[in-house]
């Protein structure tokens, strides 16, 4: 009996090791390579959805457009350019931003609210509405009024910034947005913010650096004169957001919330694409995590879906409540940087890298600190950071025998890969402050710029200059669960296949 039972536990265990090789946890394949299909890589290409159960709400976060992506090689070549052109800008934009005021309601959360119940929310990709970010789909308006509310808004996920705003009626300067604009006058708990009001002085200058102006509006047919709360946020890419800084009722998958601050933007021009504003998820008290930090402790997530098809739904979670996560490894964590000069900003210290299980050595490692983006798509790495990864993957990956290609808008380093439906990908690992370690998904490596394979490009670039601010982009944040844990001062990161419904 004792050898038949010894023998049957031996089995197992060779069982285990076979299932833990095949997922890619193996010592020989392990984390440090993969292997991609490239189909995976296409713009708009529907993958398998898994059903997921929920015990809480959702709230989708997805990459959309107002059309398709063009068919046509030229055209697809040229959408592609114009929306990594808008990412260029987006990233040259961070590199100019310094905030002075600083104020964060969310540290008076305490540990135990953020283990609170959460509000769980679906992502997506926002390739269907003209950006490379991603988006969800929030709910604004309501009270009770027989012209509740406008249905449903989508806005694009950002944690390099911190005021929520949509677009708003009646709009004098508005761009081409796929959902109908928002009517104050369609929501009786809408509400304009007063001039006295702190939101609109210390809290309104920390989240967009400049403070609310006033003015007096009404007065006639006995209506009464009321003062009003205007905002004027700038991006350093030329994109703007101007218009009423205001409250009202605002729905996250099942959760609701009230007395929401918000932009509700009569002036709007910028790198948004048909989407109907942004979702601030910064640090300042405006932002949506310090607002809802009494309730959700300060504490949220999300996870990336690779795919890029409106069906492909990744999450995003508010609140500390870990049963949502869908993680195959354990998340480990490192410490949340604060930079005095970009307060509102997510920053980690990378004290090392590897490519393919290469350690790589270049002087900008651990020199300064990264921002953790979601609004950036491309990573932006240190001359010296990139120069050596490059080198490291182009040694391991052109032994391959994968021919060059030309480059790719700010993609230099491209391979032609007509005729491969899968390649063996080495991945690159940054090692993290206090041991953490993040590897990117397979997803993440490779940028296909054309369809058939003929230019597919890593997808990281180089900064201009050394010491510029180096960015973790959604890109490489594909199939991760990354926590933001503003009460720990800490982020965590975790492996999660992100596609599911």
């Amino acid at each position: 009996m004792d050898g038949r039972l010894l023998l049957l536990l031996h089995v197992l265990a060779l069982l285990l090791l076979a299932v833990v090789v095949a997922a890619g946890g193996g010592a020989v394949v392990g984390r440090d390579s993969a292997v991609l299909q490239l189909r995976e890589l296409q713009w708009g290409l529907s993958g398998q959805v898994r059903t997921r159960t929920r015990s809480t709400t959702v709230l989708e976060l997805k990459h959309h457009s107002l059309t398709a992506i063009p068919d046509h090689p030229a055209a697809q070549e040229t959408y592609l350019r114009r929306l990594l052109a808008a990412d260029e800008a987006r990233a040259n934009s961070l590199q100019l931003r310094n905030k002075a005021a600083f104020t964060q309601s969310g540290k008076k959360a305490t540990a135990a609210a953020a283990a609170a119940a959460g509000a769980e929310v679906p992502l997506t990709s926002g390739i269907r509405f003209q950006t490379l970010n991603y988006v969800t789909t929030i709910a604004l308006g309501g009270g009770g009024s027989s012209r509740a509310g406008a249905g449903n808004l989508t806005v694009i996920v950002d944690t390099g910034s911190d005021l929520t705003w949509v677009q708003c009626k009646p709009c004098s300067v508005c761009y081409a947005q796929r959902d109908p604009l928002f009517d104050p006058s369609g929501s009786a708990s809408y509400a304009a913010v007063p001039c006295n009001a702190s939101a609109c002085e210390a809290s309104l200058k920390a989240a967009t650096g400049v403070p609310g102006s006033c003015a007096t509006v009404g007065g006639g047919g006995g209506g009464g004169k009321s003062e009003r709360c205007y905002y004027s946020l700038a991006y350093g890419d030329g994109s703007f957001s101007r218009g009423v800084l205001a409250t009202d009722t605002v729905a996250l998958g099942g959760a609701s919330v009230d007395g929401f601050v918000f932009g509700c933007g009569l002036s709007n021009r910028g790198l948004f694409g048909g989407t109907a504003g942004l979702m601030g998820l910064g640090r300042t008290e405006l932002s949506l995590v310090s607002q809802t930090a009494p309730r959700f402790g300060g504490v949220f997530s999300y996870c990336l879906p690779a795919a890029t098809s409106g069906d492909a739904a990744g999450s995003l979670s508010l609140g500390g409540d870990t049963s949502s996560y869908r993680n195959a490894t354990p998340v480990s964590y490192t410490r949340m940087v604060a930079d005095p000069a970009q307060p509102p900003f997510y920053f980690m210290n990378v004290t090392g890298a590897s490519v393919g299980g290469a350690a790589v050595a270049a002087a900008g490692l651990g020199a300064a600190n990264v921002l953790l983006d979601s609004g950036t798509v491309i990573t932006r790495l240190a001359p010296s950071v990139y120069r050596a990864v490059r080198a490291e993957f182009a040694r391991q990956f052109g032994a391959e025998r994968y021919p060059a290609a030309p480059p790719f808008s700010l993609l230099d380093a491209c391979y032609n890969l007509t005729g491969h439906d899968e390649v063996k990908v080495p991945l690159l690992t940054l090692r993290l402050e206090g041991g953490a370690d993040m590897t990117l998904d397979a997803a993440g490596m490779l940028f296909m710029a054309r369809k058939d394979g003929s230019q597919v490009c890593l997808a990281m670039a180089s900064l201009s200059f050394e010491d510029q601010t180096p960015i973790l982009g959604n890109y490489q944040q594909k199939n991760k669960r990354v926590v933001y844990d503003t009460v720990g001062s800490r982020l965590g990161f975790a492996d999660e296949d992100c596609s599911y419904a």
